[in-house]
């Protein structure tokens, strides 16, 4: 859930262009060093030349006195004098210091690389001077000689001249892979460089600028958190940016925007769409978000391969609730992917409190011990060892809420090394008194899986309907706060933020075991069920016994003869059986045991008429057994009923119904698709789907893709005010939390911030005044 940065796109291509110029530059250079050495020996041949006229003269003069002669000199003297003042002139001009100097200006490179040999040439030799030839005498324009390239086989140059001419023709072959330089592939692979990295003005210009309704559509969205945490419904929001922003919409797509970013305006929900035109915009100023106030970027780095999932829960073993056993298959079904290793954070309780807690005084003097425990439990059920490693953090049991709270700040138990991805059974309950780092803070992901409806526990209290309110703005804050992903087992939990609805629980195989029992057992022609009705679950008048006991009063007559078998113990046991006796109801109750236990197999219907539930375990493993259940029309019953065996009621009298049509009638045979929907396979499958691990586990990028494959980080281009909000929450609740008299006034555990002596003593940790030193004057 934090990861090594690539390199981006810019920097490559930057690092493509920079080392491209850079061979341009080392080619400019190497041609100019190539003009300086040309001219250099342009000087050499020039001196050379006029070296050999001299020796010439000399070698012309006699080498003895003789009396003076009246006859004419020779004709090649009379020549050689005539053709030296030209000679010279072209010493002169090539042994000139301002030569050099004007062929670099003229050469040396600009913006346009063009190589101009016309200075070259008129610096020779004017077009109207011309050069004798030996032959006949006859008078050769300098470019007609160099220009007739094919008559320059048949006449013998003179060495000089032909030096000149092939050093000029070399020139021009330079000049000429200059020019197709410029219009090579390279060069506009370079332009197409620039323009994605850079791109044109009068591109940036064609994003029209954001408008005031546009504005006020944003503000909204981004306000979602607070306009929750003051009651207003989210559909609400969404109607509100929606109308604020199709007008603009509309007009963008008409007018404004290229055809790529119409279809992808013209695609998705509002959100997303407003999402894309304020990315847009921020993009063409060119703005950057490196982060938020509250960002913490010091998270464990997935860098080795190696990922790491925290599974942290309020309950554990052998205390079969819900948050114990659900939490522990997961742990072990996830850690068979070879992907990421798992750790199971289970709470650890003193001696007195697993008295008051563990059923049957069962207690642990270490937590090895218990340990031990909870994995031979576990292999007894799955059939396979798993590899996960299991942690305790301290905890503390609340008679009145009959619930563990953790002490100090669990997620100090997960090392840094391994706070990567975390998963909070029951988020809402961890952080109700959770003083301590953030869990967003601390980890790259975390997801919320919310077990139980506390709202509904709570309103059956003295005072409910208020304390519900309270309850409810204090989940919503710190599942807000603390979580990047919540799911929901079903609607009839609260409506959280950032929450999805999904079962992500399966059955213990056990119980498919035994339904494929009943099932082989049908088929042979033997009666597997033998016995009728029968209610299993902890004896408390929220788990449904209130709703039980009102259905059968009301319906006495109706369901005369029916007899019901109750399995359960709880604090409420006296006064359930009590209120039985004195309604006269036909109601058998017997101490609770495991639904796997062989003495309930022969039942044929499981009667289960509770709404407080969210996900009710004991209908999942009633169904897998190839049972018939009967149940409320509930939220919390949607996953079961596309089960033909599951008969859902919607009314007093249809609860009758139901139920004479259970007993009258056999269960239908579980199909294999049916059979894999309730296993924990499945429930994992759909686990790693909606709670986007993944995604994350496969290195996939954060963002969005559009319709086109396009991929938009919208959190590069732009602040995310919901982060913002978060942080501020999770402040606030930290200040809060850290202030005893205001957790004492909420319904804290007295001396629960922190952890006492006898965990220090039993988790071998050091104290916290060591932990935490508190420095004063």
């Amino acid at each position: 859930m934090a990861t090594h940065p690539q390199p981006s796109t810019s920097s490559n291509a930057f690092s493509f262009l920079s080392k491209g110029w850079r061979e341009v530059r080392d080619s400019a250079d190497a041609d100019l060093r190539l003009m300086r050495a040309r001219a250099n020996s342009f000087k050499d041949l020039a001196t050379s030349f006029d070296r050999e006229l001299e020796n010439f003269f000399n070698s012309a003069a006699p080498p003895f006195s003789v009396p003076a002669m009246r006859s004419p000199p020779p004709r090649e003297i009379e020549f050689v004098k005539s053709l030296r003042p030209k000679l010279s002139e072209i010493r002169r001009a090539y042994s000139s210091p301002d030569f050099s100097k004007k062929v670099l200006e003229k050469w040396r490179p600009r913006t346009r690389i063009r190589i101009d040999l016309s200075a070259i040439r008129n610096a020779i030799v004017s077009e109207e001077e011309g050069i004798v030839g030996f032959e006949k005498g006859k008078r050769l324009s300098f470019w007609e000689e160099w220009k007739g390239e094919g008559e320059g086989e048949s006449r013998r140059d003179w060495e000089p001249i032909r030096a000149l001419k092939t050093r000029l023709k070399e020139f021009e072959k330079r000049g000429s892979s200059f020019e197709a330089f410029k219009s090579s592939e390279f060069i506009e692979k370079v332009k197409s460089s620039l323009k994605l990295i850079c791109k044109e003005p009068q591109e940036s210009k064609e994003v029209p600028p954001l408008d005031v309704p546009e504005l006020l559509a944003y503000f909204v969205k981004q306000s979602g958190p607070f306009l929750d945490q003051l009651g207003v419904k989210r559909d609400i929001c969404d109607k509100i940016v929606e109308s604020l922003y199709s007008k603009r919409k509309n007009h963008l797509l008409l007018h404004s925007l290229s055809g790529e970013e119409s279809s992808v305006l013209g695609n998705g929900n509002i959100n997303d769409e407003l999402d894309m035109r304020i990315a847009s915009v921020l993009q063409s100023t060119g703005h950057r978000y490196d982060g938020g106030f509250w960002t913490d970027h010091a998270k464990h780095d997935p860098s080795d391969n190696e990922r790491h999932v925290a599974i942290v829960t309020t309950a554990s073993l052998p205390w079969m609730t819900g948050t114990a056993v659900n939490p522990l298959f997961r742990a072990a079904y996830l850690s068979q992917s070879a992907k990421q290793k798992v750790t199971l954070l289970v709470p650890w309780l003193c001696k007195s409190d697993q008295e008051l807690v563990y059923p049957s005084n069962v207690t642990f003097s270490s937590p090895e011990e218990q340990e031990v425990y909870i994995r031979n439990w576990l292999e007894e059920r799955i059939g396979f060892k798993a590899d996960f490693k299991i942690s305790f953090y301290p905890g503390k049991f609340s008679k009145a809420r009959r619930s563990i709270i953790p002490a100090g700040d669990t997620s100090q138990f997960i090392p840094s090394r391994d706070a990567d991805i975390a998963i909070l059974e029951e988020p809402e309950h961890l952080n109700w008194y959770h003083h301590g780092k953030r869990w967003t803070d601390k980890f790259n992901h975390v997801v919320g899986i919310v077990h139980t409806n506390y709202l509904e526990y709570i309103k059956r209290e003295k005072n409910g309907a208020l304390q519900a309110f309270l309850v409810k703005h204090i989940n919503n804050l710190v599942t807000r706060a603390y979580c990047h992903k919540v799911l929901r087992l079903s609607a009839a939990t609260q409506d959280l933020p950032k929450s999805v609805i999904c079962n992500v629980h399966g059955v213990n195989p056990k119980f498919l075991k035994i339904g494929e029992k009943i099932a082989a057992e049908r088929e042979l022609g033997q009666k597997a069920f033998t016995k009728g009705a029968y209610f299993l679950g902890k004896m408390v008048w929220a788990k449904g016994y209130k709703e039980l006991i009102d259905l059968l009063a009301k319906h006495k007559a109706d369901l005369d003869g029916f007899k019901l078998d109750v399995f359960g113990n709880g604090e409420d046991a006296n006064e359930v059986q009590s209120a039985a006796r004195r309604l006269d109801l036909n109601l058998n109750f017997q101490k609770g045991r495991d639904h796997a236990d062989d003495s309930l197999h022969g039942y044929k219907v499981f009667i289960n008429p509770s709404i407080s539930d969210v996900l009710c375990t004991a209908t999942a493993e009633a169904l897998a057994m190839g049972k018939f259940v009967v149940c409320a029309d509930h939220p919390s019953n949607e996953f079961f009923r596309s089960f033909p065996n599951c008969l859902t009621y919607k009314t007093s009298e249809d609860f009758v119904a139901k139920v004479k049509e259970a007993l009258e009638n056999e269960p239908y045979p579980l199909t294999p698709e049916q059979r894999y929907k309730l296993s924990w396979e499945a429930a994992t499958q759909r686990f790693m789907e909606y709670s986007e691990l993944d995604r994350i586990l496969n290195k996939e990028n954060n963002g969005e893709k559009s319709d086109n494959g396009k991929l938009i980080a919208k959190s590069v281009s732009m602040p995310n005010l919901t982060e913002v909000v978060d942080g501020g929450l999770a402040f606030a609740h930290y200040c809060f939390t850290g202030n005893e008299f205001l957790r004492l006034c909420t319904g804290a555990i007295p001396g629960t911030r922190d952890y006492d002596k006898q965990h220090c003593k039993d988790l071998h940790l050091l104290p916290p005044q060591v932990e935490n030193p508190i420095y004063g004057w």
